[in-house]
């Protein structure tokens, strides 16, 4: 069955909420189209009109790193101390950095 049900694949959706910046994940949903999936989605996760724009992926277009491989995977970051904010020193005088 791989994800579908009745035919229809499964959708991601993703809702940006009215005071929010980004898209969030809000759940999933099966629809025979985008056009259906879209709809669905403001019908099941938007009912109180908290949100002002929705986003569907269809799952199987979903690639996702393994939570398995969680530590080798993230563990290279650690040592590049220069990504974090704590390496840079702040000039004198700057204001709203």
């Amino acid at each position: 069955m791989s994800g579908e049900r009745h035919g229809w694949p499964l959708w991601e959706v993703f809702v940006r909420p009215r005071r929010g910046l980004s898209h969030q994940h809000v759940g999933s949903l099966h629809a025979p189209d985008e056009e259906m999936a879209v709809r669905n989605a403001r019908d099941l996760y938007t009912r109180r009109q908290e949100g002002v724009s929705i986003w569907v992926v269809p799952t199987a277009q979903v690639t996702a790193s393994s939570p398995d491989e969680k530590d080798a995977f993230f563990d290279p970051a650690a040592d590049k101390a220069y990504r974090h904010p704590t390496f840079y020193e702040v000039p004198e005088g700057v204001q709203h950095l």
